[in-house]
């Protein structure tokens, strides 16, 4: 019998393949989409799984070191397999990983100087051959840095390729071994040209041709699913977002009819979603579904609280024991659990070994199941984006309509109701938001923007309305704009289009009679409210 792992060599043998070993950055992440927005395949793994025999097996065509929040100073930090660089292939460090890198090849980094941390300038002192046609001598470019720590000697061999205020080795190069290390970050957006560096190294340093795609990625989730299922069954949660949707639509393309995919209803979606998740799934998509109302069970536990934590856990637990009956009644002896689980979801909620990462909030489908479920995870999106996940819903076919649409949470409407939760509140909020995007539709900018919703606030302010006093809720309307959902910026409406939503919110919402726009950029607030 083939196994798992057999099959995915078997998969990838044909793709050139870049290593990219993970010291608890935040973004590691953004180095995986940028390599593989390049067309080359790439694989993170962490820095203290790779062993010496598992990174040859792999045969990478080049080495990408992360950055991460440890001080190399520090005993027992972590450090790159020394085999890294003795296999005789390109190695790129970035941040935590150019000092690693220097540390272990002679050099030495120090604490206590000067910090940088945000946009900064990097004077080029010399051309080299991962800046070609990118960065020339003399010029002066801006990067991101975020650093305490700095190099301040070389090993041999090395010579400084740029150097900031802060950091006067910021870019090096020992190029008789095509090793390279930056001390700011590439592969964040704040780094203009960060992107065509690291494909420089992809393609012009390391040889890659760059023919890895979605179509290729798609191929791939589906043998691994094949080889992880088997002949079990398996039941999907539906929440009418797009990261469940093309989790459904994969999956289904993969084992067919041995899904089952479950909608519990909670009460908290918007404006006629039940209806149409309903419909998609059973009259389009042909795929077996559960459809459980269960919003009455929801409103009812959420009586009363108005924590956010304990709204996002009392619906995650409810949710999994809806769940559990539907699973039990209707499907019986699934072995496995599919969820839309994506990258951002994981480095909210989990911390890197080591524990330097902080948790910001919880996710309801992040951390694993009860023991009593006795079910295995199947999460063939938890190292994509939003972005990609909607290459991959095109490429499955799924209607651009659909996988354009802007996230939606999995606890729905209830972290967009600050305060206690009633059905009051549910329906005001659903009007008011049906409006705001009606407006951004009508006014063609809907793709234009990352996500945009209205909350509504727990405060109530007096207005005048017709000849008569209210005293009704402030609607909040939120827009951001992104590439990944890790960082936003509030969308800039003109004056003319805001004055357009809280007019009609105001007219034509009952319970709302003043409208407000949220203006905060994350970090540092998050693009929720909660």
């Amino acid at each position: 019998m083939v196994t798992e792992a057999q099959l995915h060599e078997k998969i990838v043998q044909h793709h050139e393949r870049i290593l990219i070993l993970d010291f608890g950055s935040q973004v590691t992440q953004l180095i995986a989409r940028r390599v593989r927005e390049n067309g080359v395949y790439c694989e993170i793994w962490p820095f203290n799984q790779a062993t010496d025999d598992k990174i040859a097996a792999f045969a990478p065509k080049g080495i990408i070191l992360s950055g991460g929040p440890a001080s190399v100073t520090e005993e027992d930090s972590p450090r790159a397999p020394q085999s890294v660089f003795e296999m005789g292939v390109p190695v790129f460090g970035i941040c935590y990983g150019q000092q690693t890198m220097v540390t272990q090849l002679g050099g030495k980094v120090e604490s206590g100087h000067h910090s940088e941390f945000g946009r900064a300038m990097v004077d080029v002192v010399e051309s080299t051959e991962i800046t070609e046609g990118l960065w020339d001598k003399g010029a002066e470019e801006q990067v991101w840095m975020s650093h305490g720590d700095r190099v301040v000697s070389l090993p041999d061999g090395f010579t400084i390729i740029g150097k900031s205020e802060g950091a006067p080795f910021a870019f090096i190069a020992d190029e008789s071994r095509h090793f390279y290390a930056v001390q700011f970050h590439p592969e964040v957006v704040h780094t203009p040209h960060g992107g065509q560096l690291l494909k420089n190294f992809t393609h012009g340093v390391c040889g890659c041709a760059g023919d890895w795609s979605m179509a290729a990625f798609r191929e791939e989730a589906i043998s691994k699913i094949r080889a992880q299922v088997g002949d079990g069954k398996v039941i999907c949660g539906l929440s009418g977002g797009v990261d469940s949707s093309v989790t459904a639509v994969l999956l289904h393309e993969a084992i067919g009819d041995q899904l089952t995919c479950i909608y519990v209803d909670t009460g908290l979606m918007r404006a006629g979603e039940s209806d149409q998740v309903v419909d998609l799934f059973r009259n389009h998509y042909s795929i077996p579904l559960i459809h459980k109302d269960a919003s009455d069970l929801f409103l009812g536990k959420l009586a009363g609280v108005s924590d956010p934590e304990k709204k996002r856990k009392i619906i995650g637990n409810t949710f999994i024991e809806v769940f559990e009956e539907c699973a039990e009644k209707e499907v019986g002896n699934a072995q496995f659990l599919a969820q839309g689980t994506l990258y951002p979801d994981v480095i909210e909620s989990v911390s890197f070994t080591g524990g330097p990462s902080v948790t910001i909030k919880s996710h309801h489908n992040v951390g694993g199941l009860p023991e009593r479920m006795n079910m295995d995870l199947v999460e063939p999106l938890r190292e994509l984006f939003k972005d990609e996940v909607r290459a991959l819903g095109v490429e499955l076919g799924m209607h651009e309509d659909f996988v354009k649409r802007h996230p939606f949470p999995g606890p729905g409407l209830a972290i967009r109701v600050p305060g206690e939760i009633t059905k009051e509140k549910l329906d005001i909020l659903r009007k008011a938001d049906l409006v705001y995007l009606d407006e951004i539709r009508k006014a063609g900018l809907y793709d234009d923007i990352w996500q945009a919703f209205a909350v509504l606030l727990p405060v109530r302010t007096v207005g005048v309305m017709g000849d008569a006093r209210s005293y009704d809720y402030v609607c909040a309307i939120r827009a951001v704009t992104s590439t990944d959902g890790m960082t936003a910026d509030y969308y800039p409406f003109s004056h003319e289009f805001l004055g357009r939503v809280s007019t009609r919110m105001i007219n034509e919402v009952r319970g709302i009679n003043r409208v407000v726009y949220d203006i905060t950029s994350k970090p540092p607030g998050t693009i929720e409210w909660e």
